[in-house]
């Protein structure tokens, strides 16, 4: 009788003490680390690399042949190559381009083209932007369809000629801010309209109970806050109307001298025939003012290229 108690009782808190333990946690499995020489260990490493040594060929390449060929003499430049020049002559180069290629007056037409050309774009897209980006509706879809469609649909030059000289603007600094206008306007309402929903709408209701009209919220809410977006379009239009041949060809005319249509004139008119040490020197100081343009508004440009990702 007691050994069976006995066997009972010591047989019976072995299950309690079996069922009263708690199972092992189950610790998470680290994943795990890429072997040394596996696929994408040695990838992973030569990557940026890549990325740093294509892009420095890509942009340093045609910069040092520029560069490189605006020091030569006319005999080493008849081939334009890698090598440096064996005495440069950058400066004098520049000084003789600067009178037989008509640069300052060049440089005035070009900057009495871009300066209001940009300035208005800029003004009449930003406020465009702002409407189109506060009113919703399907009219309003369409609309925005339509300010954009400048993106992808080619501007009818001959057409733009022919109602220029109707107008009696062909051949004039006005005509071409105009039809500059109407080329990059859909740049800027593409850029700015995005930038403008993400803005509060507190901020204006705000301003109107304190009596502020539309173009007062405009100039002191709105503006101020498009600023680098804004950069990023002065960039971008500065360079396609700085460097742009085919447009002030058909519609200046020769009528007004601006700088990438004078180099164009005396390039084709023989007078740089092999003379391509003038012609890349040309090129650099028709450059420097976008690179000054850039520099300023550096900051500013990768600001406004990211605040869309970033809001």
């Amino acid at each position: 009788m007691s050994t069976q108690t006995v066997s009972a009782g010591s047989a019976h808190p072995e299950p309690q003490a079996r069922s009263g333990q708690q199972p092992p946690a189950t610790r998470p499995r680290r994943p795990r680390p890429t072997p040394k020489g596996g696929r994408q260990g040695p990838w992973a490493k030569i990557q940026p690399a890549a990325v740093v040594i294509v892009t420095i060929l890509t942009m340093g390449v045609p910069l040092w042949l520029v560069v490189v060929t605006a020091g030569k003499s006319q005999a080493e430049a008849v081939v334009p190559t890698m090598a440096l020049p064996t005495q440069w002559r950058l400066w004098e180069n520049f000084s003789e381009i600067w009178t037989r290629g008509d640069i300052p007056a060049g440089f005035v037409g070009s900057l009495l083209i871009m300066v209001p050309a940009v300035l208005a774009t800029l003004l009449l897209g930003a406020m465009a932007s702002w409407i189109l980006a506060r009113r919703s509706g399907r009219l309003n879809s369409l609309m925005y369809a339509a300010a954009i469609s400048g993106l992808i649909l080619p501007p009818a030059v001959v057409t733009v000629v022919l109602l220029l000289r109707q107008l009696g603007i062909a051949g004039t600094a006005i005509g071409m801010i105009c039809v500059y206008m109407g080329i990059y306007l859909s740049t800027v309402i593409f850029f700015v309209t995005g930038f403008v929903r993400n803005i509060p709408l507190e901020l204006e209701e705000a301003a109107r109970m304190d009596g502020a009209g539309p173009v007062k919220i405009f100039a002191r809410i709105i503006l101020p806050l498009l600023v680098p977006v804004l950069s990023t379009a002065t960039i971008l239009i500065c360079l396609y109307v700085w460097n742009d041949v085919f447009y002030a060809f058909f519609v200046l005319g020769g009528q007004m001298d601006t700088l990438p249509l004078n180099l164009f004139t005396v390039a084709s008119a023989g007078l740089y025939l092999n003379n391509w040490h003038l012609i890349f020197a040309y090129v650099v100081l028709m450059s420097l003012p976008l690179l000054v343009v850039f520099m300023v508004f550096q900051r500013k440009i990768i600001s406004g290229v990211t605040s869309g990702a970033v809001k």
